[in-house]
């Protein structure tokens, strides 16, 4: 059965797509089953029961304390074990493992833009090594859409204005399949791409072949005095709170709570800086929506993490790479 099933899915190509088919078919088999066995006894109730003369009346029937304590306990039994199936799956999707590679993809129409760890940048295409975990950090510059690899039963939708989060661990070598599973416009149809993935050695060599620029934290540093942020924000500035370690650091805020200061809350406080204001400051920093793309928060956000000794994620696009992408993209 599960071969059969097998020719007509996508391949199995990464760490938990056998427990995403394994509960998928449970869900599919269990319904199916019910459905059956519920339209069976739709029908031979029919046949058995009915009214056979017109004064023909049915015996009376009150209640089954047996039968009541069936109904109930199997219904719930089967619900408890599939919620808790689908939880430790879901569990297991939404935490990627300590130490994994991170690389950034950004989403436009109608294309996939990707930066790896080392700072090599690709459209609708990303290499990946075998057998080791990756995180993705994902984020749109228009309209929202979809990250989709069926081989790594792996999907997440990309909505602009804030960073989602995906993991997975390649375990076969290949080339499969990405798409945007979500309509995003008229050209939805082309958002689509390749994963590549190699053997680490092959990687290795792969990432050799592809020139890489200056990296995020130097251009973010640059965008940094560009926009003047260094007037506010330059250690022992008294306009501003430092970015002296501040990655990752749990912020108090003039509301009373408290923040993390990950991907998320810099991305909103370079464009909408009123929203979480920092303790012990006034809100006098400006928005810079519309001044900065989604790559140039990248980039600051590089460099506010190299601020903390944190290893910058990505390197900035190549001016060959801007070429493609911009040839890439519908006129």
């Amino acid at each position: 059965m599960l071969s059969l099933i097998a020719s007509f899915a996508p391949p199995q190509a990464s760490s938990f797509a056998g427990e995403v088919d394994a509960l998928t078919l449970w869900l599919v088999g269990m319904c199916t089953f019910f459905t059956v066995l519920i339209a069976a006894m739709v029908v031979y109730f029919s046949v058995r029961y009915r009214r056979r003369h017109p004064d023909e009346v049915g015996s009376r029937f009150d209640h089954s304390t047996w039968l009541e304590v069936v109904w109930t306990s199997i219904p719930l039994l089967i619900v408890l074990v599939t919620f808790v199936w689908g939880a430790k799956v879901y569990f297991r999707l939404y935490r990627p493992p300590a130490g994994a590679a991170v690389y950034y993809v950004t989403g436009k129409q109608w294309m996939w833009k990707t930066q790896h760890p080392t700072g090599q940048r690709e459209i609708n295409e990303l290499h990946l090594p075998v057998g080791e975990p990756v995180k993705l950090t994902l984020t749109s510059e228009d309209v929202i859409h979809s990250f989709f690899v069926p081989a790594f039963r792996a999907k997440v939708d990309v909505v602009p204005g804030r960073y989602t989060t995906m993991w997975f661990t390649p375990t076969k070598p290949g080339r499969y399949h990405l798409f945007c599973a979500e309509y995003c416009g008229t050209e939805h149809s082309r958002m689509v791409g390749w994963v590549t993935v190699m053997e680490r050695v092959d990687y290795e060599r792969w990432l050799a072949t592809v020139p890489v620029a200056v990296t995020p934290a130097e251009q973010g540093g640059k965008l940094f005095t560009d926009l003047g942020c260094q007037s506010c924000h330059a250690e022992g500035n008294k306009n501003g709170p430092s970015l002296r370690n501040l990655f990752g650091s749990k912020v108090k805020l003039a509301s009373g709570g408290t923040a993390v200061a990950d991907e998320d809350y810099l991305h909103e406080s370079i464009l909408d800086p009123e929203r979480k204001v920092v303790a012990g400051w006034r809100s006098e920093m400006p928005s810079f929506r519309g001044r900065v793309d989604e790559q140039g928060i990248l980039n600051l956000i590089s460099y506010i993490k190299g601020l903390t000794g944190v290893e910058s994620p990505a390197k900035t696009e190549s001016a060959e790479e801007q070429s493609a992408a911009a040839g890439s993209e519908p006129r």
